[in-house]
């Protein structure tokens, strides 16, 4: 059984194997599972790196079935079942599921914006983005004058989904609050934030109550919330909008949309608009049962036409725990699991999902969110969002240091990881 992917639906998939007689194998470019959700607390100085992540092997270290390979699969060979790796290796399968994720969407304009805007996605953005915003207070500090500071405390945010929303908020409550009280020559005051978003409210997939309560949390923290504004051009001084309107900035972040990874498209499948692959009702390629494709990689109908299941860690995970019985079931009756089989001759259930709500925080005490159809704000959507992911991450270690890492930052004001530790990226070149 190999799994390409450590992310929430690959590991998920791994661990729900533990036990069965098979071989499971785990291939990934890094040797780490990343607590993606908790990525802009890294970019923002609240946890470290090693907080949101956990060495792949640590996790499978005491599943007797299950072996860990570092490298990086650039193909298939479906019809001879193998993956071709970097390194050279083939490797054949009994049955494949592919969960290697999705990449930041600059949408075709990335060889432009990424260098000025970096995205959200991995451990090196998170780091990327906390060194660039710590710097522009270094700056602003050794500069010469007021309006110098403000120039460079300007920062940009362009996309007003969840990662917007929270990169944002956090930005301008740590900025006016916390990181200032370490400098002599900066005050909040040269502190600005801009979110822009392209449609007419942030948080698109929630209740309109709750997007305008967001959007009313963000401007109560000090954001400028630019609404129905397109990205048009940006340069090292700042982003142009669709409009002409020019936000100069001294830092820009992107979280405007995630894409299936490259190596999709060596996936010999139906895409729909936006690269996804179009899959069976029990999340297998529609002439390969053999085959699962999950996470953000895959486009899976709710019940009823409710729409698409959307790209979060509880339906990767609500997935990986599907195709982990699929295959046991598979194994179970003895069908086609060493050789091709036939769609007819496998006894499977379709993939239901069971949406558990969705959570997004904005800022200190402040969150909204849905949980069971019941609209959360404030104390009760940040204590609720704070439970969650608690109970998400992988590892009692990464739980304990979070926990107590949050209530200091929260009883004190202070961020525990505001080190820059690497060089810029213009100067890694």
């Amino acid at each position: 059984m190999v799994i390409v992917g450590g992310g929430f639906g690959g590991l998920t998939c791994a661990r729900k194997l533990r036990g069965v007689d098979a071989d499971v194998l785990v291939i990934d470019k890094r040797n780490h599972h990343l607590f993606q959700p908790l990525l802009y607390q890294v970019a923002t100085a609240a946890l470290s790196p090693n907080d949101v992540a956990e060495p792949i092997r640590s996790v499978l270290r005491r599943q007797k079935n299950a072996r860990v390979l570092l490298d990086e699969v650039i193909g298939f060979d479906f019809d001879e079942r193998a993956v071709r790796t970097k390194e050279g290796r083939a490797i054949g399968y009994d049955r494949l599921v592919l969960a290697f994720g999705a990449t930041t969407n600059y949408f075709g304009k990335r060889d432009e914006w990424s260098d000025q805007a970096p995205g959200l996605k991995s451990l090196d953005d998170a780091i990327e983005i906390r060194e660039r915003f710590l710097r522009q207070f270094e700056r602003a500090e050794a500069a010469e004058s007021e309006a110098d500071r403000r120039r460079l405390l300007r920062f940009v945010v362009v996309g007003g989904g969840p990662t917007g929303v929270e990169l944002a908020g956090t930005i301008s409550e740590v900025a006016r609050n916390a990181i200032p009280k370490d400098f002599a020559n900066v005050t909040p005051q040269h502190v600005s934030v801009t979110l822009v978003q392209g449609s007419e409210h942030v948080l698109e997939a929630y209740p309109v109550s709750l997007r305008k309560r967001a959007e009313s949390d963000l401007r109560a923290l000090g954001v400028e919330v630019v609404t129905g504004e397109l990205a048009d051009a940006i340069d090292e001084k700042g982003v142009t909008l669709k409009s002409g309107r020019r936000v100069e900035a001294g830092a820009m972040f992107w979280g405007a949309g995630v894409k299936p990874s490259p190596l999709a498209e060596a996936i010999d499948a139906e895409r729909d608009e936006r690269g996804r692959v179009r899959v069976a009702d029990d999340l297998s390629l529609p002439e390969r049962p053999e085959v699962f494709v999950l996470g953000d990689l895959t486009r899976v109908e709710k019940a009823n036409g409710a729409g698409t299941v959307p790209g979060v860690a509880a339906a990767a995970i609500q997935m990986g725990s599907f195709a982990a019985k699929a295959i046991r079931r598979d194994l179970h009756n003895g069908r086609g699991v060493t050789s091709a089989p036939s769609r007819a001759s496998l006894d499977r259930p379709a993939f239901r999902y069971f949406d558990k709500g969705m959570l997004a925080t904005i800022g200190r005490g402040k969150a909204v969110g849905v949980v069971r159809g019941a609209e959360l704000r404030g104390a009760l959507a940040w204590f609720a969002w704070l439970f969650v992911h608690i109970v998400y991450l992988v590892g009692f270690r990464n739980r304990l240091i979070v926990t107590l890492q949050w209530a200091y930052a929260y009883v004190f004001y202070i961020r525990g990881a505001s080190l820059i530790v690497g060089r810029r990226r213009d100067e890694r070149r």
